[in-house]
């Protein structure tokens, strides 16, 4: 519970970095005339109400189980780095289209502005990355991302800034802002994977089947694994169902056997297991 009052704490934190910081990018890039920052700052705003939406879903997701959703709601937080990852990916191609025309036709920009501004969005959102980074939920591992591409991207403006200040090399940002936008895609479309492979109910990614079945029919009594279903609930807890053909025929033999099976699987972070029985009389 702890670790989840932690991650929730730590999207909120990120919400009102980027929410307060966009707001300010609107001011400073009304005052220093710069269509960049401008444009920079409506990307920000994007973000922070894809953070404020996950926000809020990180937090549904710690409802307990009812009669509609009998595992509990942790898959809304899932659905949090969908969205997440899908208004990524709208930024990118955002970018593209931004910057590649801009490739033929640089424009001049306020290099002071840039730098200053560069230096404030490094240090706030790198800020935010870092502590959204030591979270373990695939949210949170999406988010981390969304705020990564806002760090590298004022790295981007703070280099091309500074090189402004002794070189008229106008090109260098939309350059930079093409790399940066496929760096990001790369990652966000890995997380995207993982993300579908659990809501399509995969078998978790550290998890070998072939590895657990063998532990579960080491046991003794057990004769062996009929039916073996693994898959995760929300990327940080697990389920299991499973039949067994197992020797003896009393309700006390049947208790050991299971929690021979929980325990060999204590490493695995499977909260919740259903264990069938088919005696076998030998």
């Amino acid at each position: 519970m702890a670790t989840a009052h932690k991650d929730e704490k730590n999207i909120k934190l990120a919400f009102f970095i980027n929410l307060l910081f966009s707001i300010g990018e609107f001011i400073g890039g009304f005052l220093i005339n710069s269509v960049a920052i401008m444009s920079d700052a409506v990307h920000d705003l994007g973000d922070a109400t894809a953070l404020g939406l996950s926000w809020f879903l990180q937090k549904f997701s710690k409802k307990e189980g009812d009669q509609k959703f009998s595992f509990g709601y942790k898959r809304f937080s899932l659905l949090g780095a969908l969205i997440n990852a899908l208004i990524l990916i709208a930024g990118s191609v955002y970018i593209f289209f931004q910057a590649i025309p801009l490739l033929f036709n640089p424009e001049h920009s306020n290099a002071q502005g840039m730098v200053w501004f560069a230096i404030a969005g490094v240090l706030l959102n790198g800020f935010a990355a870092y502590r959204l980074h030591k979270g373990k939920s695939v949210n949170e591992g999406v988010l981390t991302w969304h705020l990564l591409e806002d760090v590298l991207g004022w790295v981007a403006v703070l280099i091309v800034g500074i090189v402004l200040l002794f070189k008229d090399i106008h090109i260098l940002d939309p350059i930079l802002s093409i790399a940066i936008a496929l760096f990001i895609l790369f990652n966000v479309f890995r997380n995207l994977s993982k993300t579908m492979k659990i809501l399509l109910e995969g078998v978790p990614q550290e998890i070998n089947l072939d590895e657990v079945h063998s532990r579960i029919e080491k046991i003794p009594g057990v004769l062996s694994v009929k039916d073996l279903h693994i898959w995760s609930i929300d990327g940080e807890e697990h389920a299991m169902n499973v039949c067994l053909s197992v020797t003896g025929e009393n309700l006390a033999e049947s208790t050991a056997i299971k929690e021979k099976v929980r325990s060999t699987i204590s490493d695995l972070h499977i909260i919740h297991s259903t264990i069938e029985m088919d005696w076998k009389n030998q």
